[in-house]
Parts: C-alpha cells; structure tokens; sequence
C-alpha cells in the first residue's frame, strides 16, 4: 500500500494558527473515489436469503454432498472436489473434501484393484498432487518423474495431452525449494501452453489456458477465481449442471451479503468525510473492502471483514500523512503519539493530525469493545503494537527522504518489509475469526513468522517493481530497485530480474510454510497466503490500489456491483 508522492508548493495553514504555513509540502495528486457514494444505495436492500431461494441452495447442497459419497473411483472424486473449489463452493463442503483428501493421501489410492496403475494420466495425478499440497500435506514431486525421459526432461508426447498439461502448471505453483523437478514442469508447461490457448479445438480448454498463463489458481484470489470459473464451466462438455447453478446462485447470494456489509462501512466512511478534510491522501475505501473480501470472502468473516477494512482505510490516511503531507518535524510529533496512544496527545498535533490520531483511537477502541465482549481482550495489545512499529518504520522512511538517503538494500528491507504493513494487516486480519484466533496465535504472529515475512517480501517488492520509475521520476524515497542497485553494483535491469526472482522464491518459502506439520491452524495460514494472493492480483501490472480506475475497478464491480446472470 505505500506510495511515494511527488514534491508540491506551499499549501495554506494546516495548524490553526493566522499565519499562512510556509511548509513545503508534497502532492501525489491521487484522483478521487471511483465510486463515490453508490455502495450507500444497498443500505436498504434486504440481506436475507427468502425462503424459496434458501429450499433452493438446501436441496442442490444436498446434491453435491450426494456426487461427493458416491463417486465412483478416485478420479472422480478428484474431478469433484476440483469443481467444487473452483466454482467459489468448498466452504459448504470443508469437513467432507477433508475426510475425501485424507483418505487419498496416498499414492496407492491412484493405483486400480489388481495392482497394475491407473495414474499414468498426467491430469489426474497432478491433479491429485495440487489438491493435497492445498491442502497442507507434503506429498513428494517424485511422482513426476515417471513422465521423464532417461535425461530427465518431460517427455515430448506430453505436448498433446492439453488437460494433463494444463495441470501441471498449475501443480507446479505449489513447488517448495529444492523441487528441479517442478521447476522445469513449469518451464515445461509454460511454454508450450501458449500455444494451445489459441489452437486448442476445446474452447474450455483454450479460457482455462488463456486464464491460467495470466493468473495461476495459486496466485489468484478465490472470489475472482470462482467468478471466472462460473462464467466459463457451461463450456466443459462434461459440466454438472446443478453444480453450476448452485454456483450461480451461492455466487449471487453472498454478493448481496458483501453489498450490505460494504454499504454499512460506506456511511461510516462517509460520516468521518476524509475526502474532505484531508483532501491529500487516497479515498480508498472501496478497494480497502475489496483487499478485505480477498482476505477471506466467507459469510462467518463478516466482523473480520469489517475490522480489517477500518483498519486499512485508516492506515491508507497515515501512510499519506508520512508519505505525502506531514513534514518531517511533524511526523516526529505524530509518531510520538502513535507511541503513547493517549488522547492527551491530540493537542499537540496540526489540525490534520488531530483529527486522523482520534479517528485512529476510536477505530480501535471499538474493535477492543468488540473483542472484549467475545472473551479475547488479549487481541487488541498486539493489534496497537504492530500500529506503533509501523509508525515507527514510517518515520525512519521519512528520515531517509529528508535526509536524501539512499540505503543499501539489506538496510532498505530492514525497514520496508514493516513499512508495506503486511505485519499488521495479518495481525489484524485474525482479529475478527472467532475462537481460532488464541493467545497463542497471536504470540505467534507477533514473533515475526516466516510466512509473514515471505508475504511481505511480494508485497514490498511487487509494489516497487511497478512502480520505481514513477518514484525515480518524481525524485522520491528510493525503492528496493535503487537500493539494490546501490548494493550489488548491478544496472537497472538486473536489479528488476533479482528482484523478480526474489518474488518467485518467496512463493516457494510461502509454499514450504503451509506443508504439515504447521506452526497455526491452515485458517489462519490462509490469511497470510490471500494477503500474498492480493499483492499479485492488484499490482500484477501497476499499483492498483492508488490508481484504481482501470482494471481494479472492474475486479470490484464483478465481486460487488455486477450479479451472474442465472
């Protein structure tokens, strides 16, 4: 989320004195909301599901459920559980696909009766492969092997198994450290993909491939996910119907839940009225939702969505203030009082100031009521800390612009893995989850975890990636880019393939993370993999968080504006 902004002129008092403020202060010149007020409009609009529609969602669940305990052999239920999750259903279904992947862990259960293997089908065991490494079990690449030639390289004949291709790569994403052999699947895989996407007599088969090369099911964030899919699965010739409509209509029902919520949020927004008073910073409420829903879209999150979008649309506003507005002095004042977390502190604060710390206070003084009422007072401690250090990483950003100082990039990393705010935002997003959300998950967040840090590494470098140019041309706070540069003594170019090359290596340090035996529930795992999954959606090809009108506008309208035609 955080954004360099560009040297300006004077801007008028700022701090209630009658002399006019001669503070140079910078700009970035964000553009307004893109929605405005018209999420106000589903405040009215009733959430609750009537009763015919509801015998409608009981009856096609109970299908499903159904196909689920009778499919026949390993392959279907396979098949399935693959429709299931990728049509936006699974979490009607987690107790079951459980107990079906548990039972199918090993690789046996591919083998048919009389002992000779049924798994020579590239589609099903990489199918298998990828569905339980979701899952969290370590299931070994070996199994790949058997597809090589005597060299080790893919056979060539695989070319022309499309599915079984198709995948692969998407099994090759859930690859750890030290696998060569699903690093080469996705080279593999990658490159002779491109060309089916076009070719392919299949037209479910040629979107499937065209969507997967732009956005592979690990990297994509599951609401978007199972929007796509629904629009393409009447193409598969083998299709379920009721599945189908029972996606449909799930898809449609919690849209009306995420309207309602979202409309909810949208007059407390309106009611703080930041785009007035603090004309400078981002009016982002909207995507701050949509980064929320990203998180975890489940009707059971609906306070953890709530919470965690306060949260980010308050954070927007002070990482303006340091980035864009505040002066350097200022700043020292304002993360004092972030320290001290006292409302005696407000009068020493500019006006501007003033009115974000109180805002800031009372956002978490109600998520401490919230919790407290729900026995996890605990929570929030760790909940204001990870908001002091942040503050704390700001400032020393601020110092290096004041002092035009360019760090090393070790020394840079240090300071923005924190400043990107994924440390706060995982420990926020758990806020809201119910019993899962211990003592001891907290403790275990606060200690810095390594899928935290490896989360923040896409989020830091996936930001600077898009956006150094901008940053170099407006003569700011130098990105990982520069300092990478600075430090290795590389040009731009290698720096930008180092980097990206960071990016990809943390995916498979997130990957090794979410394999068994794990530190924390999956629940909460998931949070920090969605935060990643965020990072890769929304800055895939710019900052589309700040620059929210193009295609971030159409990822929020398909999730929250544009129902699915039944």
């Amino acid at each position: 989320m955080l954004v360099q902004a560009s040297a300006a002129g004077a801007i008028p008092s700022i701090n209630g004195s009658s002399k006019p403020d001669v503070a140079i202060r910078r700009s970035a010149n964000f553009h307004p909301s893109v929605w405005g007020n018209h999420f106000l409009r589903y405040a009215s609009e009733p959430m609750e599901v009537d009763i015919k529609t509801e015998q409608q969602v009981e009856k096609l669940k109970k299908q499903v459920r159904t196909k689920l305990d009778t499919a026949n052999n390993p392959s279907q239920k396979l098949e399935l559980i693959d429709s299931i999750q990728r049509l936006g259903l699974s979490y009607h279904f987690e107790s079951e696909i459980d107990e079906i992947l548990e039972q199918k862990k090993n690789p046996d259960h591919l083998h048919s009766g009389d002992g000779s293997y049924n798994y020579d089908d590239l589609h099903i065991v990489s199918l298998w492969f990828r569905l339980l490494r979701q899952r969290g079990y370590n299931i070994s690449s070996d199994i790949f092997y058997k597809f090589t030639d005597t060299q080790g390289t893919f056979n060539k004949e695989l070319v022309n198994d499309v599915r079984g291709m198709l995948n692969l790569y998407e099994a090759a994403h859930f690859r750890v450290h030290g696998e060569q052999i699903l690093d080469e699947a996705l080279a593999f895989t990658t490159t002779h993909l491109a060309a089916h996407a076009t070719n392919s007599s299949s037209p479910f088969l040629a979107a499937q491939i065209k969507h997967a090369l732009l956005q592979p099911i690990r990297t994509g964030l599951p609401r978007i996910e199972a929007r796509h899919y629904i629009s393409i699965y009447h193409l598969d010739p083998s299709h379920d119907e009721a599945l189908l409509s029972f996606a449909k209509l799930d898809f449609n029902i919690l849209q009306k839940r995420h309207q309602k919520e979202l409309s909810d949020i949208s007059r407390w927004w309106k009611e703080l009225d930041f785009a007035t008073k603090l004309p400078f910073a981002r009016d982002r409420m909207v995507e701050g939702y949509f980064w929320s829903l990203g998180v975890y879209f489940e009707p059971k999150y609906e306070l953890a969505r709530k919470i965690l979008t306060e949260v980010i649309a308050i954070t927007s506003i002070i990482d303006d203030i340091y980035d864009v507005y505040g002066t350097f002095e200022e700043l020292q004042v304002f993360t004092d009082a972030i320290e001290r977390w006292d409302r005696s502190c407000v009068n020493q604060l500019p006006d501007y100031m003033q009115y974000c710390y109180e805002t800031l206070l009372d956002i978490y003084q109600e998520i401490e009521e919230i919790v407290t009422r729900k026995g996890r007072s605990y929570s929030v401690y760790y909940a204001k800390e990870e908001m002091k250090k942040l503050s704390r990483s700001y400032l020393i950003e601020a110092k290096w612009f004041h002092d035009k100082y360019t760090p090393e990039f070790d020394e840079y990393m240090g300071v923005c893995l924190e400043s990107c705010c994924y440390s706060l935002l995982t420990t926020t997003s758990i806020l809201g989850m119910g019993e899962v959300a211990t003592k001891k998950a907290f403790d275990w967040v606060s200690n810095g975890p390594k899928i935290v840090k490896f989360s923040s590494i896409i989020c830091r470098l996936m930001d600077d990636l898009v956006d150094y140019k901008h940053v170099q041309e407006r003569g700011d706070l130098a990105s990982s880019v520069e300092c990478y540069m600075k430090q290795h003594g590389v040009l731009e170019k290698e720096a930008c393939d180092a980097l990206q090359e960071k990016v990809v290596e943390a995916w498979k340090d997130i990957n090794e993370e979410c394999l068994e035996p794990i530190d924390v529930p999956m629940p909460l795992l998931m949070r920090v993999v969605n935060l990643a999954r965020v990072m890769d959606v929304l800055y895939k090809d710019g900052d589309g968080y700040t620059q929210a009108k193009g295609s971030t506008k159409k990822l929020v309208s398909s999730l929250l504006v544009d129902p699915i035609p039944m």
